[in-house]
């Protein structure tokens, strides 16, 4: 049977999860019937054995330089290693090789470090983890550098953000390959949040860092993230912590680099997307818990925060509601 080759490049202190993301969610594609299957390889320099950043070694199933297409999929893992390997003149010129016979090349994480080295993300908009991003963009100025979204697609070429995107990469292409079901099926095995969406927000406001070093920005910010349903306009806030709206809009600035209000639309955007994926709340009422009001101004916030509106993104998400659910009667049309 005539098989999908997916060629995924590993190389010293690459990070295992990279790896594993891809090659387990190709495996299990082929387990629930992906058809034709996925014939998946993992390959080093000189086919030598290459241990992680974690420390665990990887067998490498065959040599990058022996490689040869056509391919299906050609993936750069990411890594600690990732500059080392970028520098590596054998492992770029055989990367630029494959890419040339492969339908789709795509990079996890800091593996974009490799396809920029090899020329291959020139004149694109990609990404890459947020703490790579600034780097990146740096030394390679011929490329647009977008550190929000999950992955980016260019043409033919996929940029990940941060290991386990890697995941959300790999369960889009099998939708690409297959169709939903099979992504779904697929993601139902891994026990994974379904699939997010490639242009979600790499980082979630509840999980991106510590809190503010300022002590008034901190007692605001917990504020709001504690009473998403109050009055929560800037005129509130400062009155509540005792400043002028004008202090407390330059503080924000200052400690979080936006707006109280965009901070707060921004939070409550992030709450009704955790309510639509975990509950069979209607998109009104979801809304209305988060302090949106209606749900109009619910949808124009979520386009604005994830690029979709809340009924995709519970159909894309929702852990609560089977995918034959009938519409959400609270929905706003698309």
């Amino acid at each position: 049977m005539i098989s999908r080759r997916v060629v995924v490049v590993g190389y010293h202190a690459a990070e295992l999860l990279d790896i594993a993301c891809v090659t387990s969610s190709l495996v299990m594609a082929n387990v629930q019937g992906a058809a034709p299957p996925y014939d998946v390889c993992l390959v080093t320099p000189s086919g030598l054995p290459v241990t992680c950043g974690s420390g665990l070694t990887l067998q490498a199933q065959q040599a990058l330089e022996r490689v040869t297409g056509p391919l299906d999929t050609l993936v750069l893992s990411g890594g600690i290693g990732h500059e080392l390997a970028a520098a590596n003149r054998v492992i770029v010129g055989h990367v630029r090789r494959l890419a040339r016979e492969s339908r789709r090349v795509a990079s996890v994480c800091t593996g974009a470090a490799v396809l920029a080295a090899a020329g291959l993300l020139d004149g694109r908009r990609v990404t890459t983890h947020w703490g790579y991003a600034s780097t990146l963009a740096s030394r390679h100025p011929e490329i647009t550098v977008d550190a929000a979204p999950i992955f980016i697609r260019d043409g033919n070429v996929t940029t990940a953000a941060g290991v386990t995107s890697a995941l959300d990469l790999t369960l889009a292409f099998i939708e690409e390959d297959n169709g939903s079901a099979l992504a779904r099926e697929v993601a139902r095995h891994l026990v994974t949040y379904l699939q997010r969406p490639g242009n979600q927000a790499q980082m979630s406001m509840f999980t991106e860092g510590p809190p503010p070093g300022d002590d008034l920005v901190r007692r605001v910010v917990d504020h709001v993230t504690g009473h998403l349903g109050a009055d929560l306009g800037t005129a509130a806030l400062a009155a509540g912590a005792g400043v002028s709206e004008r202090h407390l809009t330059r503080l924000f600035l200052r400690h979080l680099g936006q707006t109280p209000g965009r901070f707060v639309r921004r939070a409550r955007a992030e709450a009704a997307a955790h309510l639509l994926a975990t509950t069979s709340l209607p998109v009104s009422a979801v809304a209305a818990r988060c302090g949106f009001g209606t749900a109009e101004t619910l949808r124009q916030a979520f386009v604005d925060l994830y690029g979709i509106p809340p009924s995709r993104y519970r159909q894309a998400h929702s852990t609560a509601l089977p995918r034959s659910s009938a519409p959400d009667p609270g929905a706003v049309a698309d």
